[in-house]
C-alpha cells in the first residue's frame, strides 16, 4: 500500500513539474521557432538581391582630350575610385576605430555592438545608437533596403552575412571606402581628399584622415568648409578613440590635434560649360546608352586640343569685339546685353555672333569647336546642326574641283559678263550678279575662284552639271537634300561650319572624304574599351581635281579675295575661301593648313547685315588668321605637296585638250603643271593643226598653278595680236 502511495505521489509531482515548466519550455519553442521564422523569412528576402551590385557604384564619367589629360567630368556621382593601397593607413586605421572596432573579427554582424547599443538604448529609452558594423552599412548603401526601420535593420544584417560570404574582408574595406558620402557632393575617400585638402588619398596626414573620418556619420553637419569647430571636435573623438584601440600613441594624437584645420578646397572637375562639351554629349547621346551614360565610370577619350580650343574662343571674342566697335556697326553689342532675370534667357541673342570648327587633316578629329561667345548666355551651339546658316561662295571650291574632274582645266577660258536668259539650263531668267556689281571679259577658270566671281563660278557649275554638284555635296555631308537648282553653284543653301569645315578636309587630303568625329574611344568600368571611333574615309572627289583645286585656292591668300590675311600677320603655306551671303548677313572662312583645316562663321542668330560691305575677308578671316597661327606651334604648316605625279602640258584654253600649232597661232596654248590623271588624252578640236610637240614635257622646275592668270592672259595678248 505504501509503494502505491509513493507511486501516487512521485506521478503527482512529476505532472506539477511539467505543468511548471511546459509551459515555459513550449515559449521557448515557439520562442525559437519564431526567431528561426524571422532568420529564414529575412535570409530568403536577402537572396533576392544581386551582390553584382555592391561593387558597381557610380562616379563620373571623365573626359580625356587629345594628350590623355582630363579635360571634364559628366554625369554619375562625384567619385573617384581608387584601391585600398592608394588610401592612406591613417584613414583606414581611423576608419576602422571610429566605425566598427572588430571588423575583421565578426562575420557581418557584430554582435557585441548590438548587444551595447541595445542596453544603451533601452536604458535610455531612445535608439541614439546604432549597432550596424562596416559590413551593415555597405549593404544598406549599396542596396535598396528600404528605410531605417526595426525590418530593414534585420534585412540589413541578413544581406551583410551574403556580403561577407562572396567579398574578402579586404574587398569589403575597399567598396566601403569608395562609397561613402563625406558632404560637399564627394563621394568616395579620393574625391573627399582632394575637395578638402587638394591631395589625394594615399598622402593624407594623421589629422586630415582622423577629421574625414568624423564626417562619415554627419558630413554636412560637421563639414570643415562650414563648421570648422564641430569637424575638429568629432576628430579628436577620432583620435581619442584610436589611442584607447592603441593605434596610435597619446603623443601622435596629441600633436594631430593641435594641427590647425586648413582646407584647401577645391573644385572639382565638372562638366566644362562651353560648346566642345556639347558637342562630346550629343556624340555619346548616339553612341551610348542613357544607363550606361547614368551608371559612370566611363572613360571617354575625345579629340580636342584644350590649347587650339581656348585659342579658337579667344580669338573669336577678339575679333567680334573688334567688328562691335567699328563705326559702321549699328547693332547691340555684347557688353550692353541684360540677360532675363526669369526663364532660360533668350532664344536668340542680340549681339553679334559667331563660330569656330579647327579639324586634323590627318585624321578627322576635332580639335577645337566653338559655337558662340559665351556658353552661359546661350546654349545654342552654332557649329552644329540644326544651326545651318546659307553659305554663299564658300561652296564654290567644290563646283570647281567637279568641273576639273569632268575635264576643264583651271587656265580655261571663262566669261565674266552678264548671264544671258535661258544660258543656264533651267535657270529662265535668272542672272546673279557678281558682288562688286562689275563684270569683265573672258577670264581664266582659276580667276573666278580666286576673286569669287558669280558668273564665273555660274558658267563653271553648268560645265560641272547640276546633279554632280548635288550629289557631290550630299555625298561630303555638307548639305542634306540640296536643293535642286543653279543657284546652287554660288550657295544658295544652308548648311552649318562643321560640316561644311569638315568637306573641305578633302582638298589637303586629294579627294578623300575622313569623316569628323570628336570621340576616340570609350573604356567602361574595367578599362576595356566599348567604343572605338570607326576612321571612316572614302574617296569624294577625284584626286587630281581636288588638287587642282588646292592649287587655285593656295592664290585665294596671297592675291585673291582674302589677300589681306597676309596683313593680318599670317604667312604660312595654305589655301581657302571666303564667303558671303546676300545684303552681308553671313560672313564665312573656311580653310587649311597641311595639318588642320579650321571653319569660321560670324553673323546675327537672326539673319541681318552685319556691317556694309561686310565680307568674309573682312569679318571672318581675321580670326582664322589667329587660331591658325597660334596652332602652327603644335601642328607645324608644311608646304601643300601633291600626292600624285604632277607633268606640265601644253593646253588650249579654248577647248580645254592638248595645244597644236593651231593653238600657238591663235594664242590660246597656255603651259600648265597638271596631275598626270587630268591630263587631256586628245588634241584641239577647235584650232586643228598638229599636236604641239612639247605638250607633255616634264617639268624642270615645278611652276605654281598660281602662274595661271598670267600665262593665260599672256595668251589671250597674242590671241589679240598683243605680245
Amino acid at each position: 500500500m505504501k509503494f502505491f502511495a509513493r507511486l501516487r505521489r512521485s506521478t503527482k509531482a512529476r505532472g506539477n513539474i511539467l505543468f511548471r515548466y511546459g509551459w515555459k519550455i513550449t515559449l521557448l519553442l515557439l520562442l525559437a521557432g519564431a526567431v528561426f521564422a524571422v532568420f529564414l523569412f529575412y535570409g530568403t528576402w536577402a537572396q533576392t538581391f544581386d551582390m553584382k551590385n555592391v561593387g558597381e557604384m557610380p562616379e563620373r564619367n571623365t573626359v580625356y582630350d587629345v594628350d590623355g589629360k582630363i579635360y571634364s567630368r559628366l554625369a554619375g556621382a562625384n567619385r573617384l575610385k581608387v584601391s585600398l593601397s592608394e588610401v592612406s593607413p591613417y584613414f583606414i586605421a581611423a576608419v576602422l576605430a571610429r566605425e566598427d572596432t572588430r571588423f575583421y573579427e565578426h562575420k557581418g554582424i557584430d554582435w557585441r555592438g548590438v548587444l551595447r547599443a541595445l542596453t544603451r538604448d533601452i536604458l535610455s529609452r531612445s535608439a541614439k545608437e546604432g549597432a550596424s558594423s562596416l559590413t551593415m552599412q555597405l549593404a544598406r548603401n549599396s542596396l535598396p533596403l528600404g528605410g531605417r526601420t526595426f525590418s530593414r535593420k534585420l534585412l540589413e544584417a541578413m544581406v551583410a552575412l551574403r556580403i561577407e560570404r562572396d567579398f574578402t574582408k579586404q574587398q569589403i574595406l575597399e567598396l566601403y571606402l569608395n562609397r561613402i558620402y563625406f558632404g560637399t557632393g564627394c563621394y568616395g575617400v579620393e574625391t573627399a581628399s582632394q575637395a578638402y585638402f587638394a591631395k589625394n588619398a594615399s598622402k593624407l596626414n594623421l589629422s586630415e584622415a582622423a577629421l574625414l573620418a568624423g564626417l562619415i556619420r554627419s558630413p554636412n553637419r560637421f563639414s570643415p568648409l562650414k563648421n570648422p569647430e564641430g569637424a575638429a571636435t568629432q576628430r579628436n573623438a577620432v583620435l581619442d578613440r584610436m589611442v584607447a584601440l592603441k593605434k596610435i600613441t597619446l603623443a601622435q594624437a596629441g600633436e594631430a590635434k593641435k594641427a590647425k584645420i586648413v582646407t584647401h578646397p577645391k573644385r572639382m572637375p565638372q562638366v566644362q560649360e562651353n560648346y566642345a562639351m556639347d558637342a562630346v554629349q550629343r556624340a555619346l547621346s548616339l553612341i551610348l546608352t542613357q544607363d550606361q551614360m547614368d551608371d559612370g565610370g566611363l572613360s571617354i577619350y575625345t579629340t580636342l586640343d584644350p590649347s587650339a580650343q581656348n585659342s579658337a574662343q579667344d580669338a573669336l571674342e577678339t575679333q567680334l569685339s573688334k567688328i562691335e566697335h567699328q563705326s559702321n556697326f549699328h547693332h547691340p553689342t555684347k557688353t550692353e546685353y541684360k540677360a532675363p532675370e526669369k526663364g532660360e534667357g533668350d532664344s536668340a541673342m542680340p549681339y553679334l555672333e559667331g563660330a569656330v570648327v579647327v579639324i586634323d587633316n590627318a585624321s578627322g578629329g576635332i580639335r577645337a569647336l566653338v559655337g558662340g561667345r559665351d556658353y552661359g548666355q546661350s546654349k545654342f551651339n552654332r557649329a552644329l546642326a540644326p544651326a545651318n546658316r546659307q553659305v554663299g561662295s564658300a561652296f564654290k571650291p567644290f563646283v570647281y574641283a567637279i568641273a576639273f574632274s569632268h575635264g576643264l582645266l583651271p587656265g580655261a577660258a571663262i566669261s565674266d559678263g552678264p548671264i544671258q536668259p535661258g544660258e543656264i539650263d533651267g535657270a529662265g531668267n535668272w542672272s546673279p550678279a557678281n558682288s562688286d556689281g562689275t563684270y569683265g571679259g573672258t577670264m581664266p577658270c582659276s580667276y573666278g575662284l580666286v576673286h569669287s566671281r558669280n558668273t564665273m563660278s555660274v558658267r563653271v557649275g553648268q560645265f560641272a552639271g547640276l546633279d554632280a554638284v548635288q550629289k557631290v555635296a550630299n555625298n561630303l555631308g555638307i548639305a542634306q537634300n540640296v536643293p535642286r537648282g543653279p543657284a546652287t553653284y554660288i550657295g544658295s543653301f544652308e548648311t552649318n561650319l562643321k560640316d561644311l569645315t569638315a568637306g573641305y578636309t578633302v582638298f589637303p587630303n586629294a579627294g578623300v572624304r575622313k569623316q569628323a568625329y570628336i570621340i576616340e574611344r570609350i573604356d567602361d568600368q574595367q578599362h576595356k574599351p566599348i567604343y572605338l571611333a570607326a576612321h571612316i574615309s572614302s574617296q569624294s572627289i577625284d584626286s587630281g581635281a581636288a588638287w587642282m583645286t588646292s592649287q587655285v585656292m593656295e592664290d585665294v591668300l596671297t592675291k585673291g579675295t582674302a589677300a589681306s590675311a597676309r596683313s593680318l600677320g599670317f604667312k604660312l603655306p595654305a589655301a581657302g575661301k571666303t564667303g558671303t551671303t546676300n545684303d552681308y548677313k553671313d560672313a564665312w572662312f573656311v580653310g587649311y593648313t597641311s595639318t588642320l583645316t579650321c571653319g569660321v562663321w560670324v553673323g546675327f542668330d537672326q539673319p541681318t547685315t552685319i556691317v556694309a560691305h561686310g565680307y568674309g575677308a573682312a569679318l571672318a578671316l581675321p580670326v582664322w588668321t589667329q587660331v591658325m597661327n597660334k596652332a602652327s606651334r603644335h601642328y607645324p604648316a608644311d608646304p601643300l605637296q601633291p600626292t600624285m605625279p604632277i607633268q606640265r602640258a601644253t593646253v588650249c584654253s579654248i577647248s580645254n585638250q592638248l595645244a597644236t600649232t593651231g593653238c600657238m597661232a591663235a594664242g590660246t596654248a597656255y603651259d600648265v603643271d597638271l596631275p598626270v590623271s587630268r591630263i587631256p588624252a586628245t588634241a584641239c578640236q577647235v584650232h586643228g593643226g598638229s599636236q604641239w610637240p612639247f605638250a607633255q614635257q616634264p617639268p624642270n622646275v615645278p611652276s605654281r598653278a598660281g602662274d595661271l592668270p598670267g600665262r593665260v592672259f599672256r595668251s589671250f595678248r597674242r590671241l589679240f595680236g598683243g605680245r
